[in-house]
């Protein structure tokens, strides 16, 4: 007699807040100037609008890609709310699916990530409450793919969230390269990370193993033919 099939468990409640991309450095100017001879360039040039998620992917490199891949396989967000949110300067919380211009990258790229700068401070805790009072009875888990080595996204994060507010354990001493790639592989495998309660958490941590990312996982699906098409930011 044959043993059983076990069905996969369910997820649990979740949703992922993912830190944003540099919208002023080298791969930005590629994308916004006005010279990239590449898809998402020629998108946005004379008014035309791409995806955020499209925009900080090329912006980033790995590391967003790696973020934005897990998030979309994992998230599993209560009804009536967003499974995946990207934190911004200055327009709160954006789902990747957004559209954006150039101007409004520019715009991004005016604002400051500081937990007691208005700009940044205030549309955030507005659309972190609008989350919290949104959701049906079950309470998820909230789980930020992005540095939580200094304050700048924690603190105002903690403020609504408190304990909820988790990371994966992996993050901790880790590169945005090595990040990205480990995010990829974890997608890949269908095996979600192991994650922890920022409150309690230990923020800084010896360097693990290098994890090599590899040439898939370096490959922009947007064909620039930049040789920097790995080069991600500490976002």
């Amino acid at each position: 007699m044959s043993a059983p099939l076990l069905m996969p468990a369910e997820l649990p409640p979740r949703i992922f807040l993912l830190s944003p991309a540099n919208c002023g450095g080298k791969r930005a100017e590629l994308l916004l100037g006005g010279r990239g001879k590449f898809a998402l360039a020629y998108e946005l040039q004379d008014g035309g609008t791409i995806t955020l998620g499209e925009a900080f992917s090329f912006m980033s490199g790995l590391y967003f890609r790696g973020k934005l891949t897990y998030a979309r396989r994992f998230a599993c967000p209560p009804t009536g709310v967003a499974g995946i949110h990207i934190i911004t300067t200055n327009r709160g919380l954006l789902s990747p699916d957004t559209p954006v211009t150039t101007d409004d990258l520019r715009e991004f790229a005016t604002g400051e990530i500081q937990p007691l700068e208005p700009r940044y401070r205030n549309p955030l805790l507005r659309d972190l409450r609008a989350i919290e009072s949104s959701r049906d009875s079950a309470q998820p888990d909230i789980v930020l793919l992005g540095s939580i080595a200094t304050a700048k996204y924690v603190d105002v994060l903690l403020e609504v969230i408190g304990e909820r507010l988790l990371f994966p354990s992996e993050f901790v001493g880790r590169g945005d390269m090595s990040r990205g790639a480990m995010l990829l592989r974890a997608t890949r495998a269908g095996a979600e990370l192991d994650y922890t309660p920022i409150a309690t958490a230990v923020r800084r941590g010896r360097r693990p193993t290098k994890l090599q990312p590899s040439s898939a996982e370096t490959s922009n699906a947007d064909d620039t033919t930049t040789p920097t098409a790995a080069a991600s930011i500490d976002d």
